[in-house]
């Protein structure tokens, strides 16, 4: 395994960890580097920009979501191969779960890889300041180890040269480099609907333009000698990526424009523990695949194509059907979504779904949920039961309205307390949590198992 990386960190959300995490990347590659990226934290979408540039699978790190080894397991797994890792942070570099500690922050994963650390500055209307600022950073905590800094938005090479001189006196680390303010570049509103135009490669042009910025005023050879980091602990023998076992179970999973939010190591879980996965189109496949004996319906944005995914009738039906058979399914968000009678959008547009979940989905224009969740299932939940736990996020926009009775999947628990989630029947679990699978991989096991069950019975 590479032993070079690099944790691109901010002072805060909005500095520009992103663009320039793109732009080196490019650059790297540029040089004829093999490069691996990783991203802080639950988002599928930065990891999908990683993925375009460097084309290898962006991973997520997450330390409050997964245990510290299973951290270094898929950080390990990944890097297998690369030259250079590049991680970028999430929010300001301590910011995590808990103000009181580094649990869940860009830092505390820094700390977890023992990797070298470079902040990245939003220099615009400062200056000697911007070493104050770095300084408190380097101060706050003992163990991350920053090595380097990058100033953002510096309105001129003038302005760059004041706050290097200031940032390197007084606080003995190099600054290597710098992205004015005035680059006529900026990255693409995130939205949901942004992914598929990233695999398509629409952004090509956009993260090649990004990548020659960066070589114009980034000195890479420094930041490559920076880079360099101890070595780390291969794979235990109780990876997550373990020999697969042989299949003996075939599961369906959604994946198009509509749906593809997966973390990639769930998939990788699933077919470690013998599952062989199949992959359809809700949006242009007419029916399932035949002979399955698992389903699962991921997350994704199913609202910005609700008109094709309601006038495919065949697919809806064949789902339908299959779920009414009791073949063992989980639908994460967008899964869950698509299986309720219908969504309404942002524009008041009605469109029927699968109509499984009986009960409608409504979009709107604010956030509904985001954040962590812990996650306990139901006694009658054949994945998760109610002495399991699992860890996973919720990021919707829509609310989900029933006058039916109905058993809840499971029970979460977040910032804002408790809640009931999700919607059980039979051997149907539906809800608006992601599931990392590496959080309890015991349900993957269950679901193994029961598909192996039901398919003997059949």
């Amino acid at each position: 395994m590479s032993q070079n990386r690099l944790v691109i960190a901010g002072t805060g959300s909005g500095v520009g960890k992103t663009t320039l995490t793109i732009g080196l990347m490019s650059a790297f590659m540029k040089k004829g580097l093999t490069v691996q990226g990783f991203k802080c934290g639950p988002d599928y979408i930065d990891p999908s920009y990683h993925t375009a540039v460097t084309k290898r699978p962006s991973r997520n790190l997450d330390s409050w979501m997964l245990p510290k080894e299973t951290v270094l397991d898929i950080f390990s797994h990944g890097s297998k191969g690369a030259d250079l890792s590049i991680i970028e942070g999430v929010m300001g570099f301590f910011d995590g779960k808990n103000p009181k500690n580094n649990e869940g922050s860009t830092a505390d994963i820094s700390m977890i890889t023992q990797s070298p650390v470079l902040l990245v500055v939003n220099c615009a209307s400062m200056a000697r300041s911007a070493a104050a600022i770095v300084k408190g950073f380097q101060l706050l905590a003992e163990g991350p180890n920053i090595i380097g800094v990058i100033a953002n938005r510096v309105g001129s090479e003038g302005h760059y040269k004041i706050v290097k001189t200031a940032i390197e006196q007084e606080c003995g680390i190099p600054v290597v480099g710098y992205m004015k303010r005035e680059l006529d570049i900026e990255i693409p509103e995130r939205h949901l609907g942004l992914i598929p135009s990233i695999e398509r490669g629409e952004l090509d042009p956009f993260f090649d333009k990004l990548g020659e910025l960066v070589l114009e005023t980034i000195d890479l050879d420094k930041l490559l000698a920076l880079a360099v980091a101890p070595d780390l602990p291969e794979e235990s023998r109780y990876s997550i990526f373990r020999q697969k076992k042989e299949a003996t179970v075939k599961i369906a999973v959604a994946k198009d424009a509509a749906f593809n939010f997966y973390y990639p190591e769930n998939l990788e879980i699933l077919e470690s523990y013998g599952a062989r996965l199949v992959y359809f189109s809700p949006l242009t496949d007419k029916h399932l695949p035949e002979d399955i004996d698992g389903l699962y319906l991921g997350g994704g944005f199913p609202e910005e194509y609700a008109k094709d995914l309601s006038e495919n009738t065949t697919m809806l039906s064949s789902i339908k059907k299959k779920i009414n058979e009791n073949i063992p399914t989980l639908a994460e968000c967008g899964g869950f979504m698509y299986l309720t009678e219908s969504i309404s959008t942002t524009e008041d547009h009605l469109y029927n779904m699968v109509g499984i979940i009986p009960g409608n989905v409504k979009m709107q224009s604010k956030l509904a949920a985001l954040g962590y969740r812990e996650i306990t299932g139901n006694k009658d939940n054949f994945l998760l039961n109610d002495q399991q736990q699992a860890r996973g996020h919720e990021f919707h926009y829509s609310t989900f309205h029933s006058e039916s009775d109905f058993d809840y999947a499971y029970e979460t628990k977040g910032m804002r307390g408790m809640k009931q989630e999700g919607y059980l029947k039979d051997y149907l679990v539906a809800g608006y949590t992601h599931f990392h699978f590496a959080s309890c991989v015991d349900m993957v096991e269950k679901w193994i198992i029961t598909c192996q069950e039901r398919k003997a019975h059949v």
